[in-house]
């Protein structure tokens, strides 16, 4: 597998990250903050900020920005991939084209989207460092990173999780034992993109990958075929 599907993957796979912004009030120093993030059909970010916040006035300053998350499942930190996003961050006026996407990631965001101070935020990469572990650090080849399919998952993604929930629960409940070894009575398929897809059940959510990366999100319905085998 390519490094730059890696560093897509992680970042998939991840809801929260540190996000460094430049300080208005402190004459372009550092500013770090802890956001939730949802990664885009086209690698992009998506954040939802309120125009109170410190990082939110840095970004009206000056859009350069970075975000870095990481997987927290072992202790070795060093040991751990990690990605460290570099972009230009714009505050997005239309909250109806991703209010119903980011919902289903962060459904206790409701109440934010009710107040006109929340805006979505978007951040296009520019330039990204993934370090896989020890010795595997990588600058990322934008042009690898790049989804050339996103629009098509975009349009496609609403009536394909509606045909996976409605049609596919056993299959939905079988590969989360299968591959994440937890038993579940429900599963909800709330994300589908060209890497694979975002499960819900109880308070968690379970990120299933593709073997591959998916070309045509029609072939998506046979879900069990399109399964990365985790260890």
């Amino acid at each position: 597998m390519n490094n730059a599907r890696e560093a897509r993957r992680l970042l998939r796979a991840h809801r929260y990250g540190a996000l460094s912004t430049l300080s208005k009030k402190l004459g372009g120093a550092p500013f770090g903050s802890i956001t939730p993030y949802l990664l885009d059909h086209d690698g992009s970010l998506l954040l939802l900020v309120s125009g109170l916040a410190e990082h939110t006035k840095n970004i009206l300053h000056d859009p350069r920005v970075s975000l870095i998350t990481h997987n927290q499942h072992d202790p070795h930190i060093q040991m751990q991939g990690r990605v460290t996003l570099i972009g230009n961050a714009q505050l997005l006026e239309d909250r109806d084209a991703y209010r119903t996407r980011y919902l289903r990631h962060f459904p206790e965001a409701e109440i934010n989207l009710s107040l006109p101070d929340f805006r979505f935020c978007r951040i296009t990469p520019v330039a990204i460092r993934y370090i896989g572990g020890v010795g595997r650090i990588h600058w990322i080849k934008m042009e690898d990173y790049a989804v050339a399919q996103a629009a098509d998952f975009a349009e496609h993604e609403a009536a394909l999780l509606l045909q996976i929930n409605a049609l596919q629960q056993d299959t939905l409940h079988h590969l989360l034992k299968q591959y994440h070894h937890v038993s579940v009575t429900d599963a909800q398929a709330i994300a589908l993109d060209c890497d694979g897809l975002d499960v819900h059940s109880g308070e968690q959510v379970w990120r299933l990958d593709f073997a591959d990366v998916l070309t045509d999100p029609a072939k998506s319905r046979k879900l069990s075929a399109l399964l990365y085998h985790l260890p």
